[in-house]
């Protein structure tokens, strides 16, 4: 499925590439609507309704995946709440395998995450991830999310990669086709980010069902 001698870069999503997408569902979707809503007098669903809503208006923007906008728009703190389902924080099977062989195989292996800052220092302190990767570059440092068409360009600019030989896995597929669209050589979708959920369709790109398929022994 990969020829891996046309690759030397590795961008790597986190959340629903690398790490379970569980986490961030269960908190975004349940959590904290039903611990904002409590606040409010609102069911979970009317809250749930009422959080998509904002949610849909700032969609592919920083604010959209930022902590203090949210935390500023629904009056909580949502970084601190954030860390209340820290059980179900973990990596999707045969992640340490596959960044392990993409270091004996001299590739190197890069975090690019949407994540703001906060929530990313603190899945990296629950999990350790970032002692398996080269590099890791957060999408708010370059002032613009990886479906916007500006961050590719200020990202080869930083990291110096050869688009043609760099491969991206994601679970998102705006993000994706921005990629796609700048010259990334090579795109990989994941087909099931959220372990407890359906597997995603995206017909117009590669899947990625584990990270089993593309180790080479496979």
């Amino acid at each position: 499925m990969i020829d891996w001698t046309a690759i030397d870069t590795v961008l790597l999503d986190m959340d629903g590439t690398l790490l379970d997408l569980h986490y961030d569902n269960a908190f975004w979707f349940e959590h904290l609507p039903r611990t904002w809503g409590a606040r409010r007098g609102l069911d979970v669903h009317a809250a749930r309704e009422a959080i998509h809503a904002q949610a849909e208006r700032r969609r592919g923007t920083l604010d959209f995946y930022c902590m203090a906008y949210w935390s500023e728009l629904l009056e909580l703190d949502v970084a601190a709440l954030n860390t209340e389902l820290a059980h179900l924080i973990g990596l999707r099977p045969q992640v340490p395998e596959f960044l392990d062989w993409l270091l004996a195989a001299g590739k190197r292996r890069v975090l690019v995450t949407n994540s703001h800052r906060s929530g990313l220092d603190f899945k990296l302190a629950r999990t350790g991830l970032d002692a398996w990767l080269d590099t890791i570059v957060c999408a708010h440092d370059l002032a613009a999310p990886k479906e916007d068409p500006a961050f590719w360009p200020r990202l080869q600019d930083l990291l110096g990669f050869d688009p043609a030989r760099t491969l991206l896995v994601d679970d998102n597929a705006h993000v994706l086709r921005a990629a796609r669209d700048y010259g990334i050589g090579h795109v990989l979708a994941v087909a099931q980010p959220d372990s407890k959920a359906q597997a995603q369709h995206l017909p117009d790109l590669p899947m990625l069902l584990s990270f089993g398929q593309v180790l080479p022994q496979h």
